[in-house]
């Protein structure tokens, strides 16, 4: 019935818009047409995504290699009758599922916060009638019209306008308001140079219009960026990845060495419940039961502290993808600037003169060959800032603390500039009110007001507007002609706005100002230049990054000219390179493999549409490259949620972009990610501290197990014993690893490969050297307590021990990789002796109370065990501290040759 979609409605004659969405521009749709409309095309809302429930986000927990293990080793204890000992490992299960429900981040609500962005009231005329109905009600062939302050119910083609201006920030990612033209438009127009559209969610800052809705709910450039938003697949972090990865390894292992034991055991002609038991308790051995949990941990203790410094984290694994960032990729307008505009430069008598200060706070001064100027000392230039304040229709408000604009931004730079001169709005106002106003009009390009002087009755004329507008209504000879003009493009290379300022004061006296007026005879005064300037800290911030093997790319929606411009004074492609820009319209000729060749040398992406910031970050991924993706419009969501992590601005950014984020800034401070990038590595360093802390504890059960399984003697530890120690030390004695001080020099090393394992090879000889020294002293004590008389339960007591103490002492060697415990600082982390005094605590329950006894098959031993189990751990801590002593010396040797 209605074929109107997938149209290029800005490529189309009004007349045939009309007629293809069989309306009137006068009178509306008819009110039953409506209601059939209505009925087919449903209403004019953005549907949500249903997410998973509780319970299937709870079972999920469970689906993890390690854990199927666990309980099948449950299940098989339950089968030879050992309940209890079944209960205690499905009870360690039951914990981390728990543990993990708990802190997972909740479904992404981002679908239902781009519906709120179209939920409002429209003006519509209706069977000739204009009236107000709810946004949703809209359908496409509606009349719609528009005035300032309106948010656009849907994209609209527009058919008349006077003087429209539209903030499309949120969609394209342009800095200043639109100033839209209701005539028709090339076929392969971009987006963002439709100047005959006006798109749902971009809101009206100036002017009045009357529209025709081409598209509603889904079919809008804001539904397409949801529809992109649901489809798009959220990638595994590094973590994950490397969980995951690490995981798999585990269980083949796991796997293998179980499967042997069991064989040897047969082999052995050993009883078949022992040789289950002994699989069970290899099996058990093997899997780090706490590291699900203390991984979780360490996680929300960085969302805490991150937190503190500006950013807030949504989902935990981004904490650590933060350390792991090879490239970021920001939005200009608002991250990496100020989004203020601000006057920069004033040309006035063939002069250059610098205006300091940012955004549009009013502190700054006029510099002059790097010295301050009195502007009340130079009177042509205090009539530029004058002329700049009195044609304008703008203010400049304190609020909190912060200065906030109301009106056009490009009016409110011009008033901080007045200000920073010495100017006030009151005081200009009231000495000349004004008398009539032409207003700026897109075919003019120039606003004109005229005022009179209260004390002198003098009439004066003053002209804001385009360079060649108001060049060609002046007085001015062809040399200072080429001046000007040389002065305009010297400030457009610069990526500054450029605006010209006039007057012409009046012999007489007359009610109305006409364009006849200024037809010519103008007094040129000169230009202001205006940008929206790089964050100071943000500058820092990308040095930091480069400093630590971080790119930084800009991707925006705004103009090349200014976005190379801001590229440049914000250092993007480093000293050493020169940088490169590409608008989104040489992006659409690339093909995938040519960008994903280029992408890493190009440092800024111009004028681009969703689609293509998707296709930037994918291209990045495709080289391997961990994304951070930074933004605050609509338009910057698909992307947010695509990359690696997603980085929403807290107080500009729109809802959809801060739904679709892994982590929120705060305070839209740049230079917060530097710091958020720091805590990364910090949070990734203690992860890597605890899983090399964990994994010789069981490796050396393991070996402890397989040397019982060879020697046919009797386990010396058992499956319970065995799940106490884990769950015990990686409570007490690991997790206080998450809160060690971040290592020296952490942002100076370069980002971890996104393929590079935990364990660098460092580590993973320490891992054996301990885990032998574990085996050696576990599995020797055990003997030779069987050997002086004690009994089966008291000698496997001891060997616990042996273990608690052994990871206890190693735990003061693993706070530093390389440091020595001294240079780390003795009571640098209090928690590691708070830790160590609880599992002493709950070792001598563990060895001396009966129900403890009974559940976990200990026994009461004497003095000589607690020392056998304190010299063990003696020696693994002294075997470590000379190790790293003879690696540090041979750095250090290295370094002096």
């Amino acid at each position: 019935m209605y074929t109107i979609f997938g149209k290029h409605w800005h490529h189309m004659p009004q007349e045939e818009v009309l007629h293809v969405l069989g309306t009137d521009r006068e009178k509306g749709l008819d009110l039953f047409e409506i209601q059939n409309r209505q009925e087919h095309f449903g209403p004019n809302v953005l549907k949500g995504k249903k997410g998973k429930s509780p319970l299937v986000r709870f079972l999920l927990q469970f689906h993890q290699p390690l854990i199927y293990i666990l309980l099948g080793a449950a299940a098989v204890t339950a089968i030879f009758k050992a309940a209890v000992d079944a209960a205690v490992i499905f009870i360690v299960v039951l914990v981390n599922a728990i543990i993990g429900f708990v802190q997972e981040a909740k479904a992404v609500q981002a679908i239902e916060a781009l519906a709120k962005t179209v939920t409002t009231q429209a003006t519509v005329v209706r069977a000739g009638q204009k009236i107000s109905v709810p946004s949703d009600e809209i359908v496409p062939g509606d009349v719609v019209l528009l005035q300032s302050g309106d948010k656009v119910p849907a994209d609209l083609r527009l058919i008349e306008i006077n003087n429209l201006q539209t903030d499309e920030a949120s969609l394209t990612g342009e800095s200043l308001p639109v100033q839209k033209n209701p005539e028709e438009l090339p076929d392969n127009t971009l987006l963002a140079n439709r100047t005959n559209m006006a798109f749902a969610s971009s809101l009206v800052t100036y002017g009045q219009a009357k529209g025709i809705v081409v598209a509603t709910a889904e079919k809008t450039e804001v539904g397409r960026i949801s529809e992109l938003l649901a489809t798009t697949e959220e990638l595994q972090t590094p973590l994950t990845r490397k969980i995951a990865q690490f995981s798999h390894l585990l269980l083949y292992w796991i796997m293998g060495l179980t499967v042997a034991t069991f064989i040897i055991g047969l082999l052995r002609k050993q009883e078949l419940v022992e040789t289950f038991v002994a699989a069970v308790a290899l099996a058990v051995a093997a899997i780090p039961e706490g590291l699900p949990a203390v991984v979780t941990i360490t996680l929300a203790i960085g969302v805490h502290r991150m937190a503190k410094r500006g950013s807030l984290i949504r989902k935990l694994p981004a904490v650590e993808t933060l350390g792991s960032t090879t490239v970021v990729c920001s939005d200009k307008t608002g991250t990496l600037t100020e989004n203020q505009m601000t006057v920069t430069e004033v040309y006035s008598q063939n002069e250059s003169i610098a205006l300091t200060g940012t955004g549009y706070n009013p502190e700054g001064e006029a510099r002059s060959a790097d010295k301050k100027m009195e502007v009340s000392g130079h009177p042509n230039l205090q009539e530029i800032f004058l002329c700049g304040l009195l044609c304008n229709d703008s203010r400049l408000l304190s609020e909190d603390g912060q200065w906030k604009a109301q009106g056009d931004p490009t009016e409110v730079a011009l008033i901080a500039a007045a200000r920073k001169a010495g100017l006030s709005e009151e005081q200009v106002n009231a000495s000349r009110p004004r008398l009539h106003t032409i207003p700026f009009e897109s075919q003019h390009q120039y606003m004109a007001v005229l005022v009179e002087e209260k004390k002198s009755g003098k009439q004066t004329i003053y002209v804001k507007g385009a360079v060649e507008k108001l060049l060609e209504r002046s007085k001015l000879d062809s040399k200072r002609r080429e001046q000007i003009l040389s002065a305009q493009n010297r400030m457009a290379q610069k990526g500054l706005r450029v605006l010209a300022f006039a007057r012409k004061e009046l012999s007489g006296s007359q009610a109305e100002l006409s364009h006849g007026a200024i037809e010519q005879g103008l007094q040129f005064l000169g230009l202001q230049g205006m940008i929206d300037p790089p964050r100071k800290e943000a500058i820092d911030a990308v040095k930091v990054c480069h400093h630590a093997g971080i790119m930084v790319k800009m991707i925006t929606g705004d103009h090349a000219i200014t976005a190379q411009a801001i590229a440049e004074q914000l250092g993007l492609s480093g000293s050493s390179v020169p940088l490169r820009a590409i608008s989104g319209a040489d992006l659409e000729k690339m093909s995938d493999q040519e960008l994903i060749n280029n992408v890493e040398e190009i440092s800024v992406f111009a004028r681009v549409t969703p689609e293509q910031k998707l296709r930037i970050v994918e291209a990045l991924q495709a080289r391997k490259h961990v994304v951070a993706m930074t933004g605050d419009g609509v338009n910057d969501a698909p992307a947010l949620k695509k990359a690696d992590i997603g980085i929403a601005m807290g107080i500009t950014g729109t809802e959809v972009a801060k739904e679709a984020a892994d982590m929120i800034l705060t305070d839209d401070n740049f230079s917060t990610i530097e710091k958020a990038i720091e805590e990364g590595r910090g949070v990734f360093d203690n992860l890597i501290k605890f899983i090399s802390w964990i994994l010789p504890t069981n490796l050396g059960q393991g070996l402890v197990i397989l040397a019982a399984i060879i020697a046919n003697v009797p386990l010396p530890i058992l499956p319970v014993q065995i799940l106490w120690i884990n769950m015990t030390t990686a409570l007490f004695l690991g997790l206080p690893l998450a809160f060690e001080n971040k290592e020296p020099g952490l942002m100076n090393r370069m980002p971890r490969r996104p393929d590079e394992s935990f364990l660098n090879g460092v580590l993973i000889f320490r891992l054996f050297v301990v885990g032998f020294l574990l085996l050696a002293g576990a599995f020797g004590i055990y003997e030779l307590a069987l050997l002086m008389g004690a009994n089966l339960q008291e000698a496997r007591t001891v060997s616990v021990g042996v273990f608690t103490f052994g990871q206890m002492f190693y735990l003061f060697n693993c706070r530093s990789f390389d440091l020595s415990m001294r240079a780390v600082g003795y009571f640098s982390n209090p928690w590691v002796w708070i830790g160590s005094g609880l599992m002493i605590l709950f070792h001598v329950l563990f060895t001396y109370l009966r129900p403890m006894n009974a559940l976990f098959h200990s026994h009461p031993m004497g003095l000589a065990g607690w020392l056998k189990c304190i010299a063990v751990g003696l020696v693994v801590f002294s075997v470590v501290g000379i190790e790293k002593k003879i690696r540090y010396n041979l750095r250090t040797n290295r370094k002096k040759a």
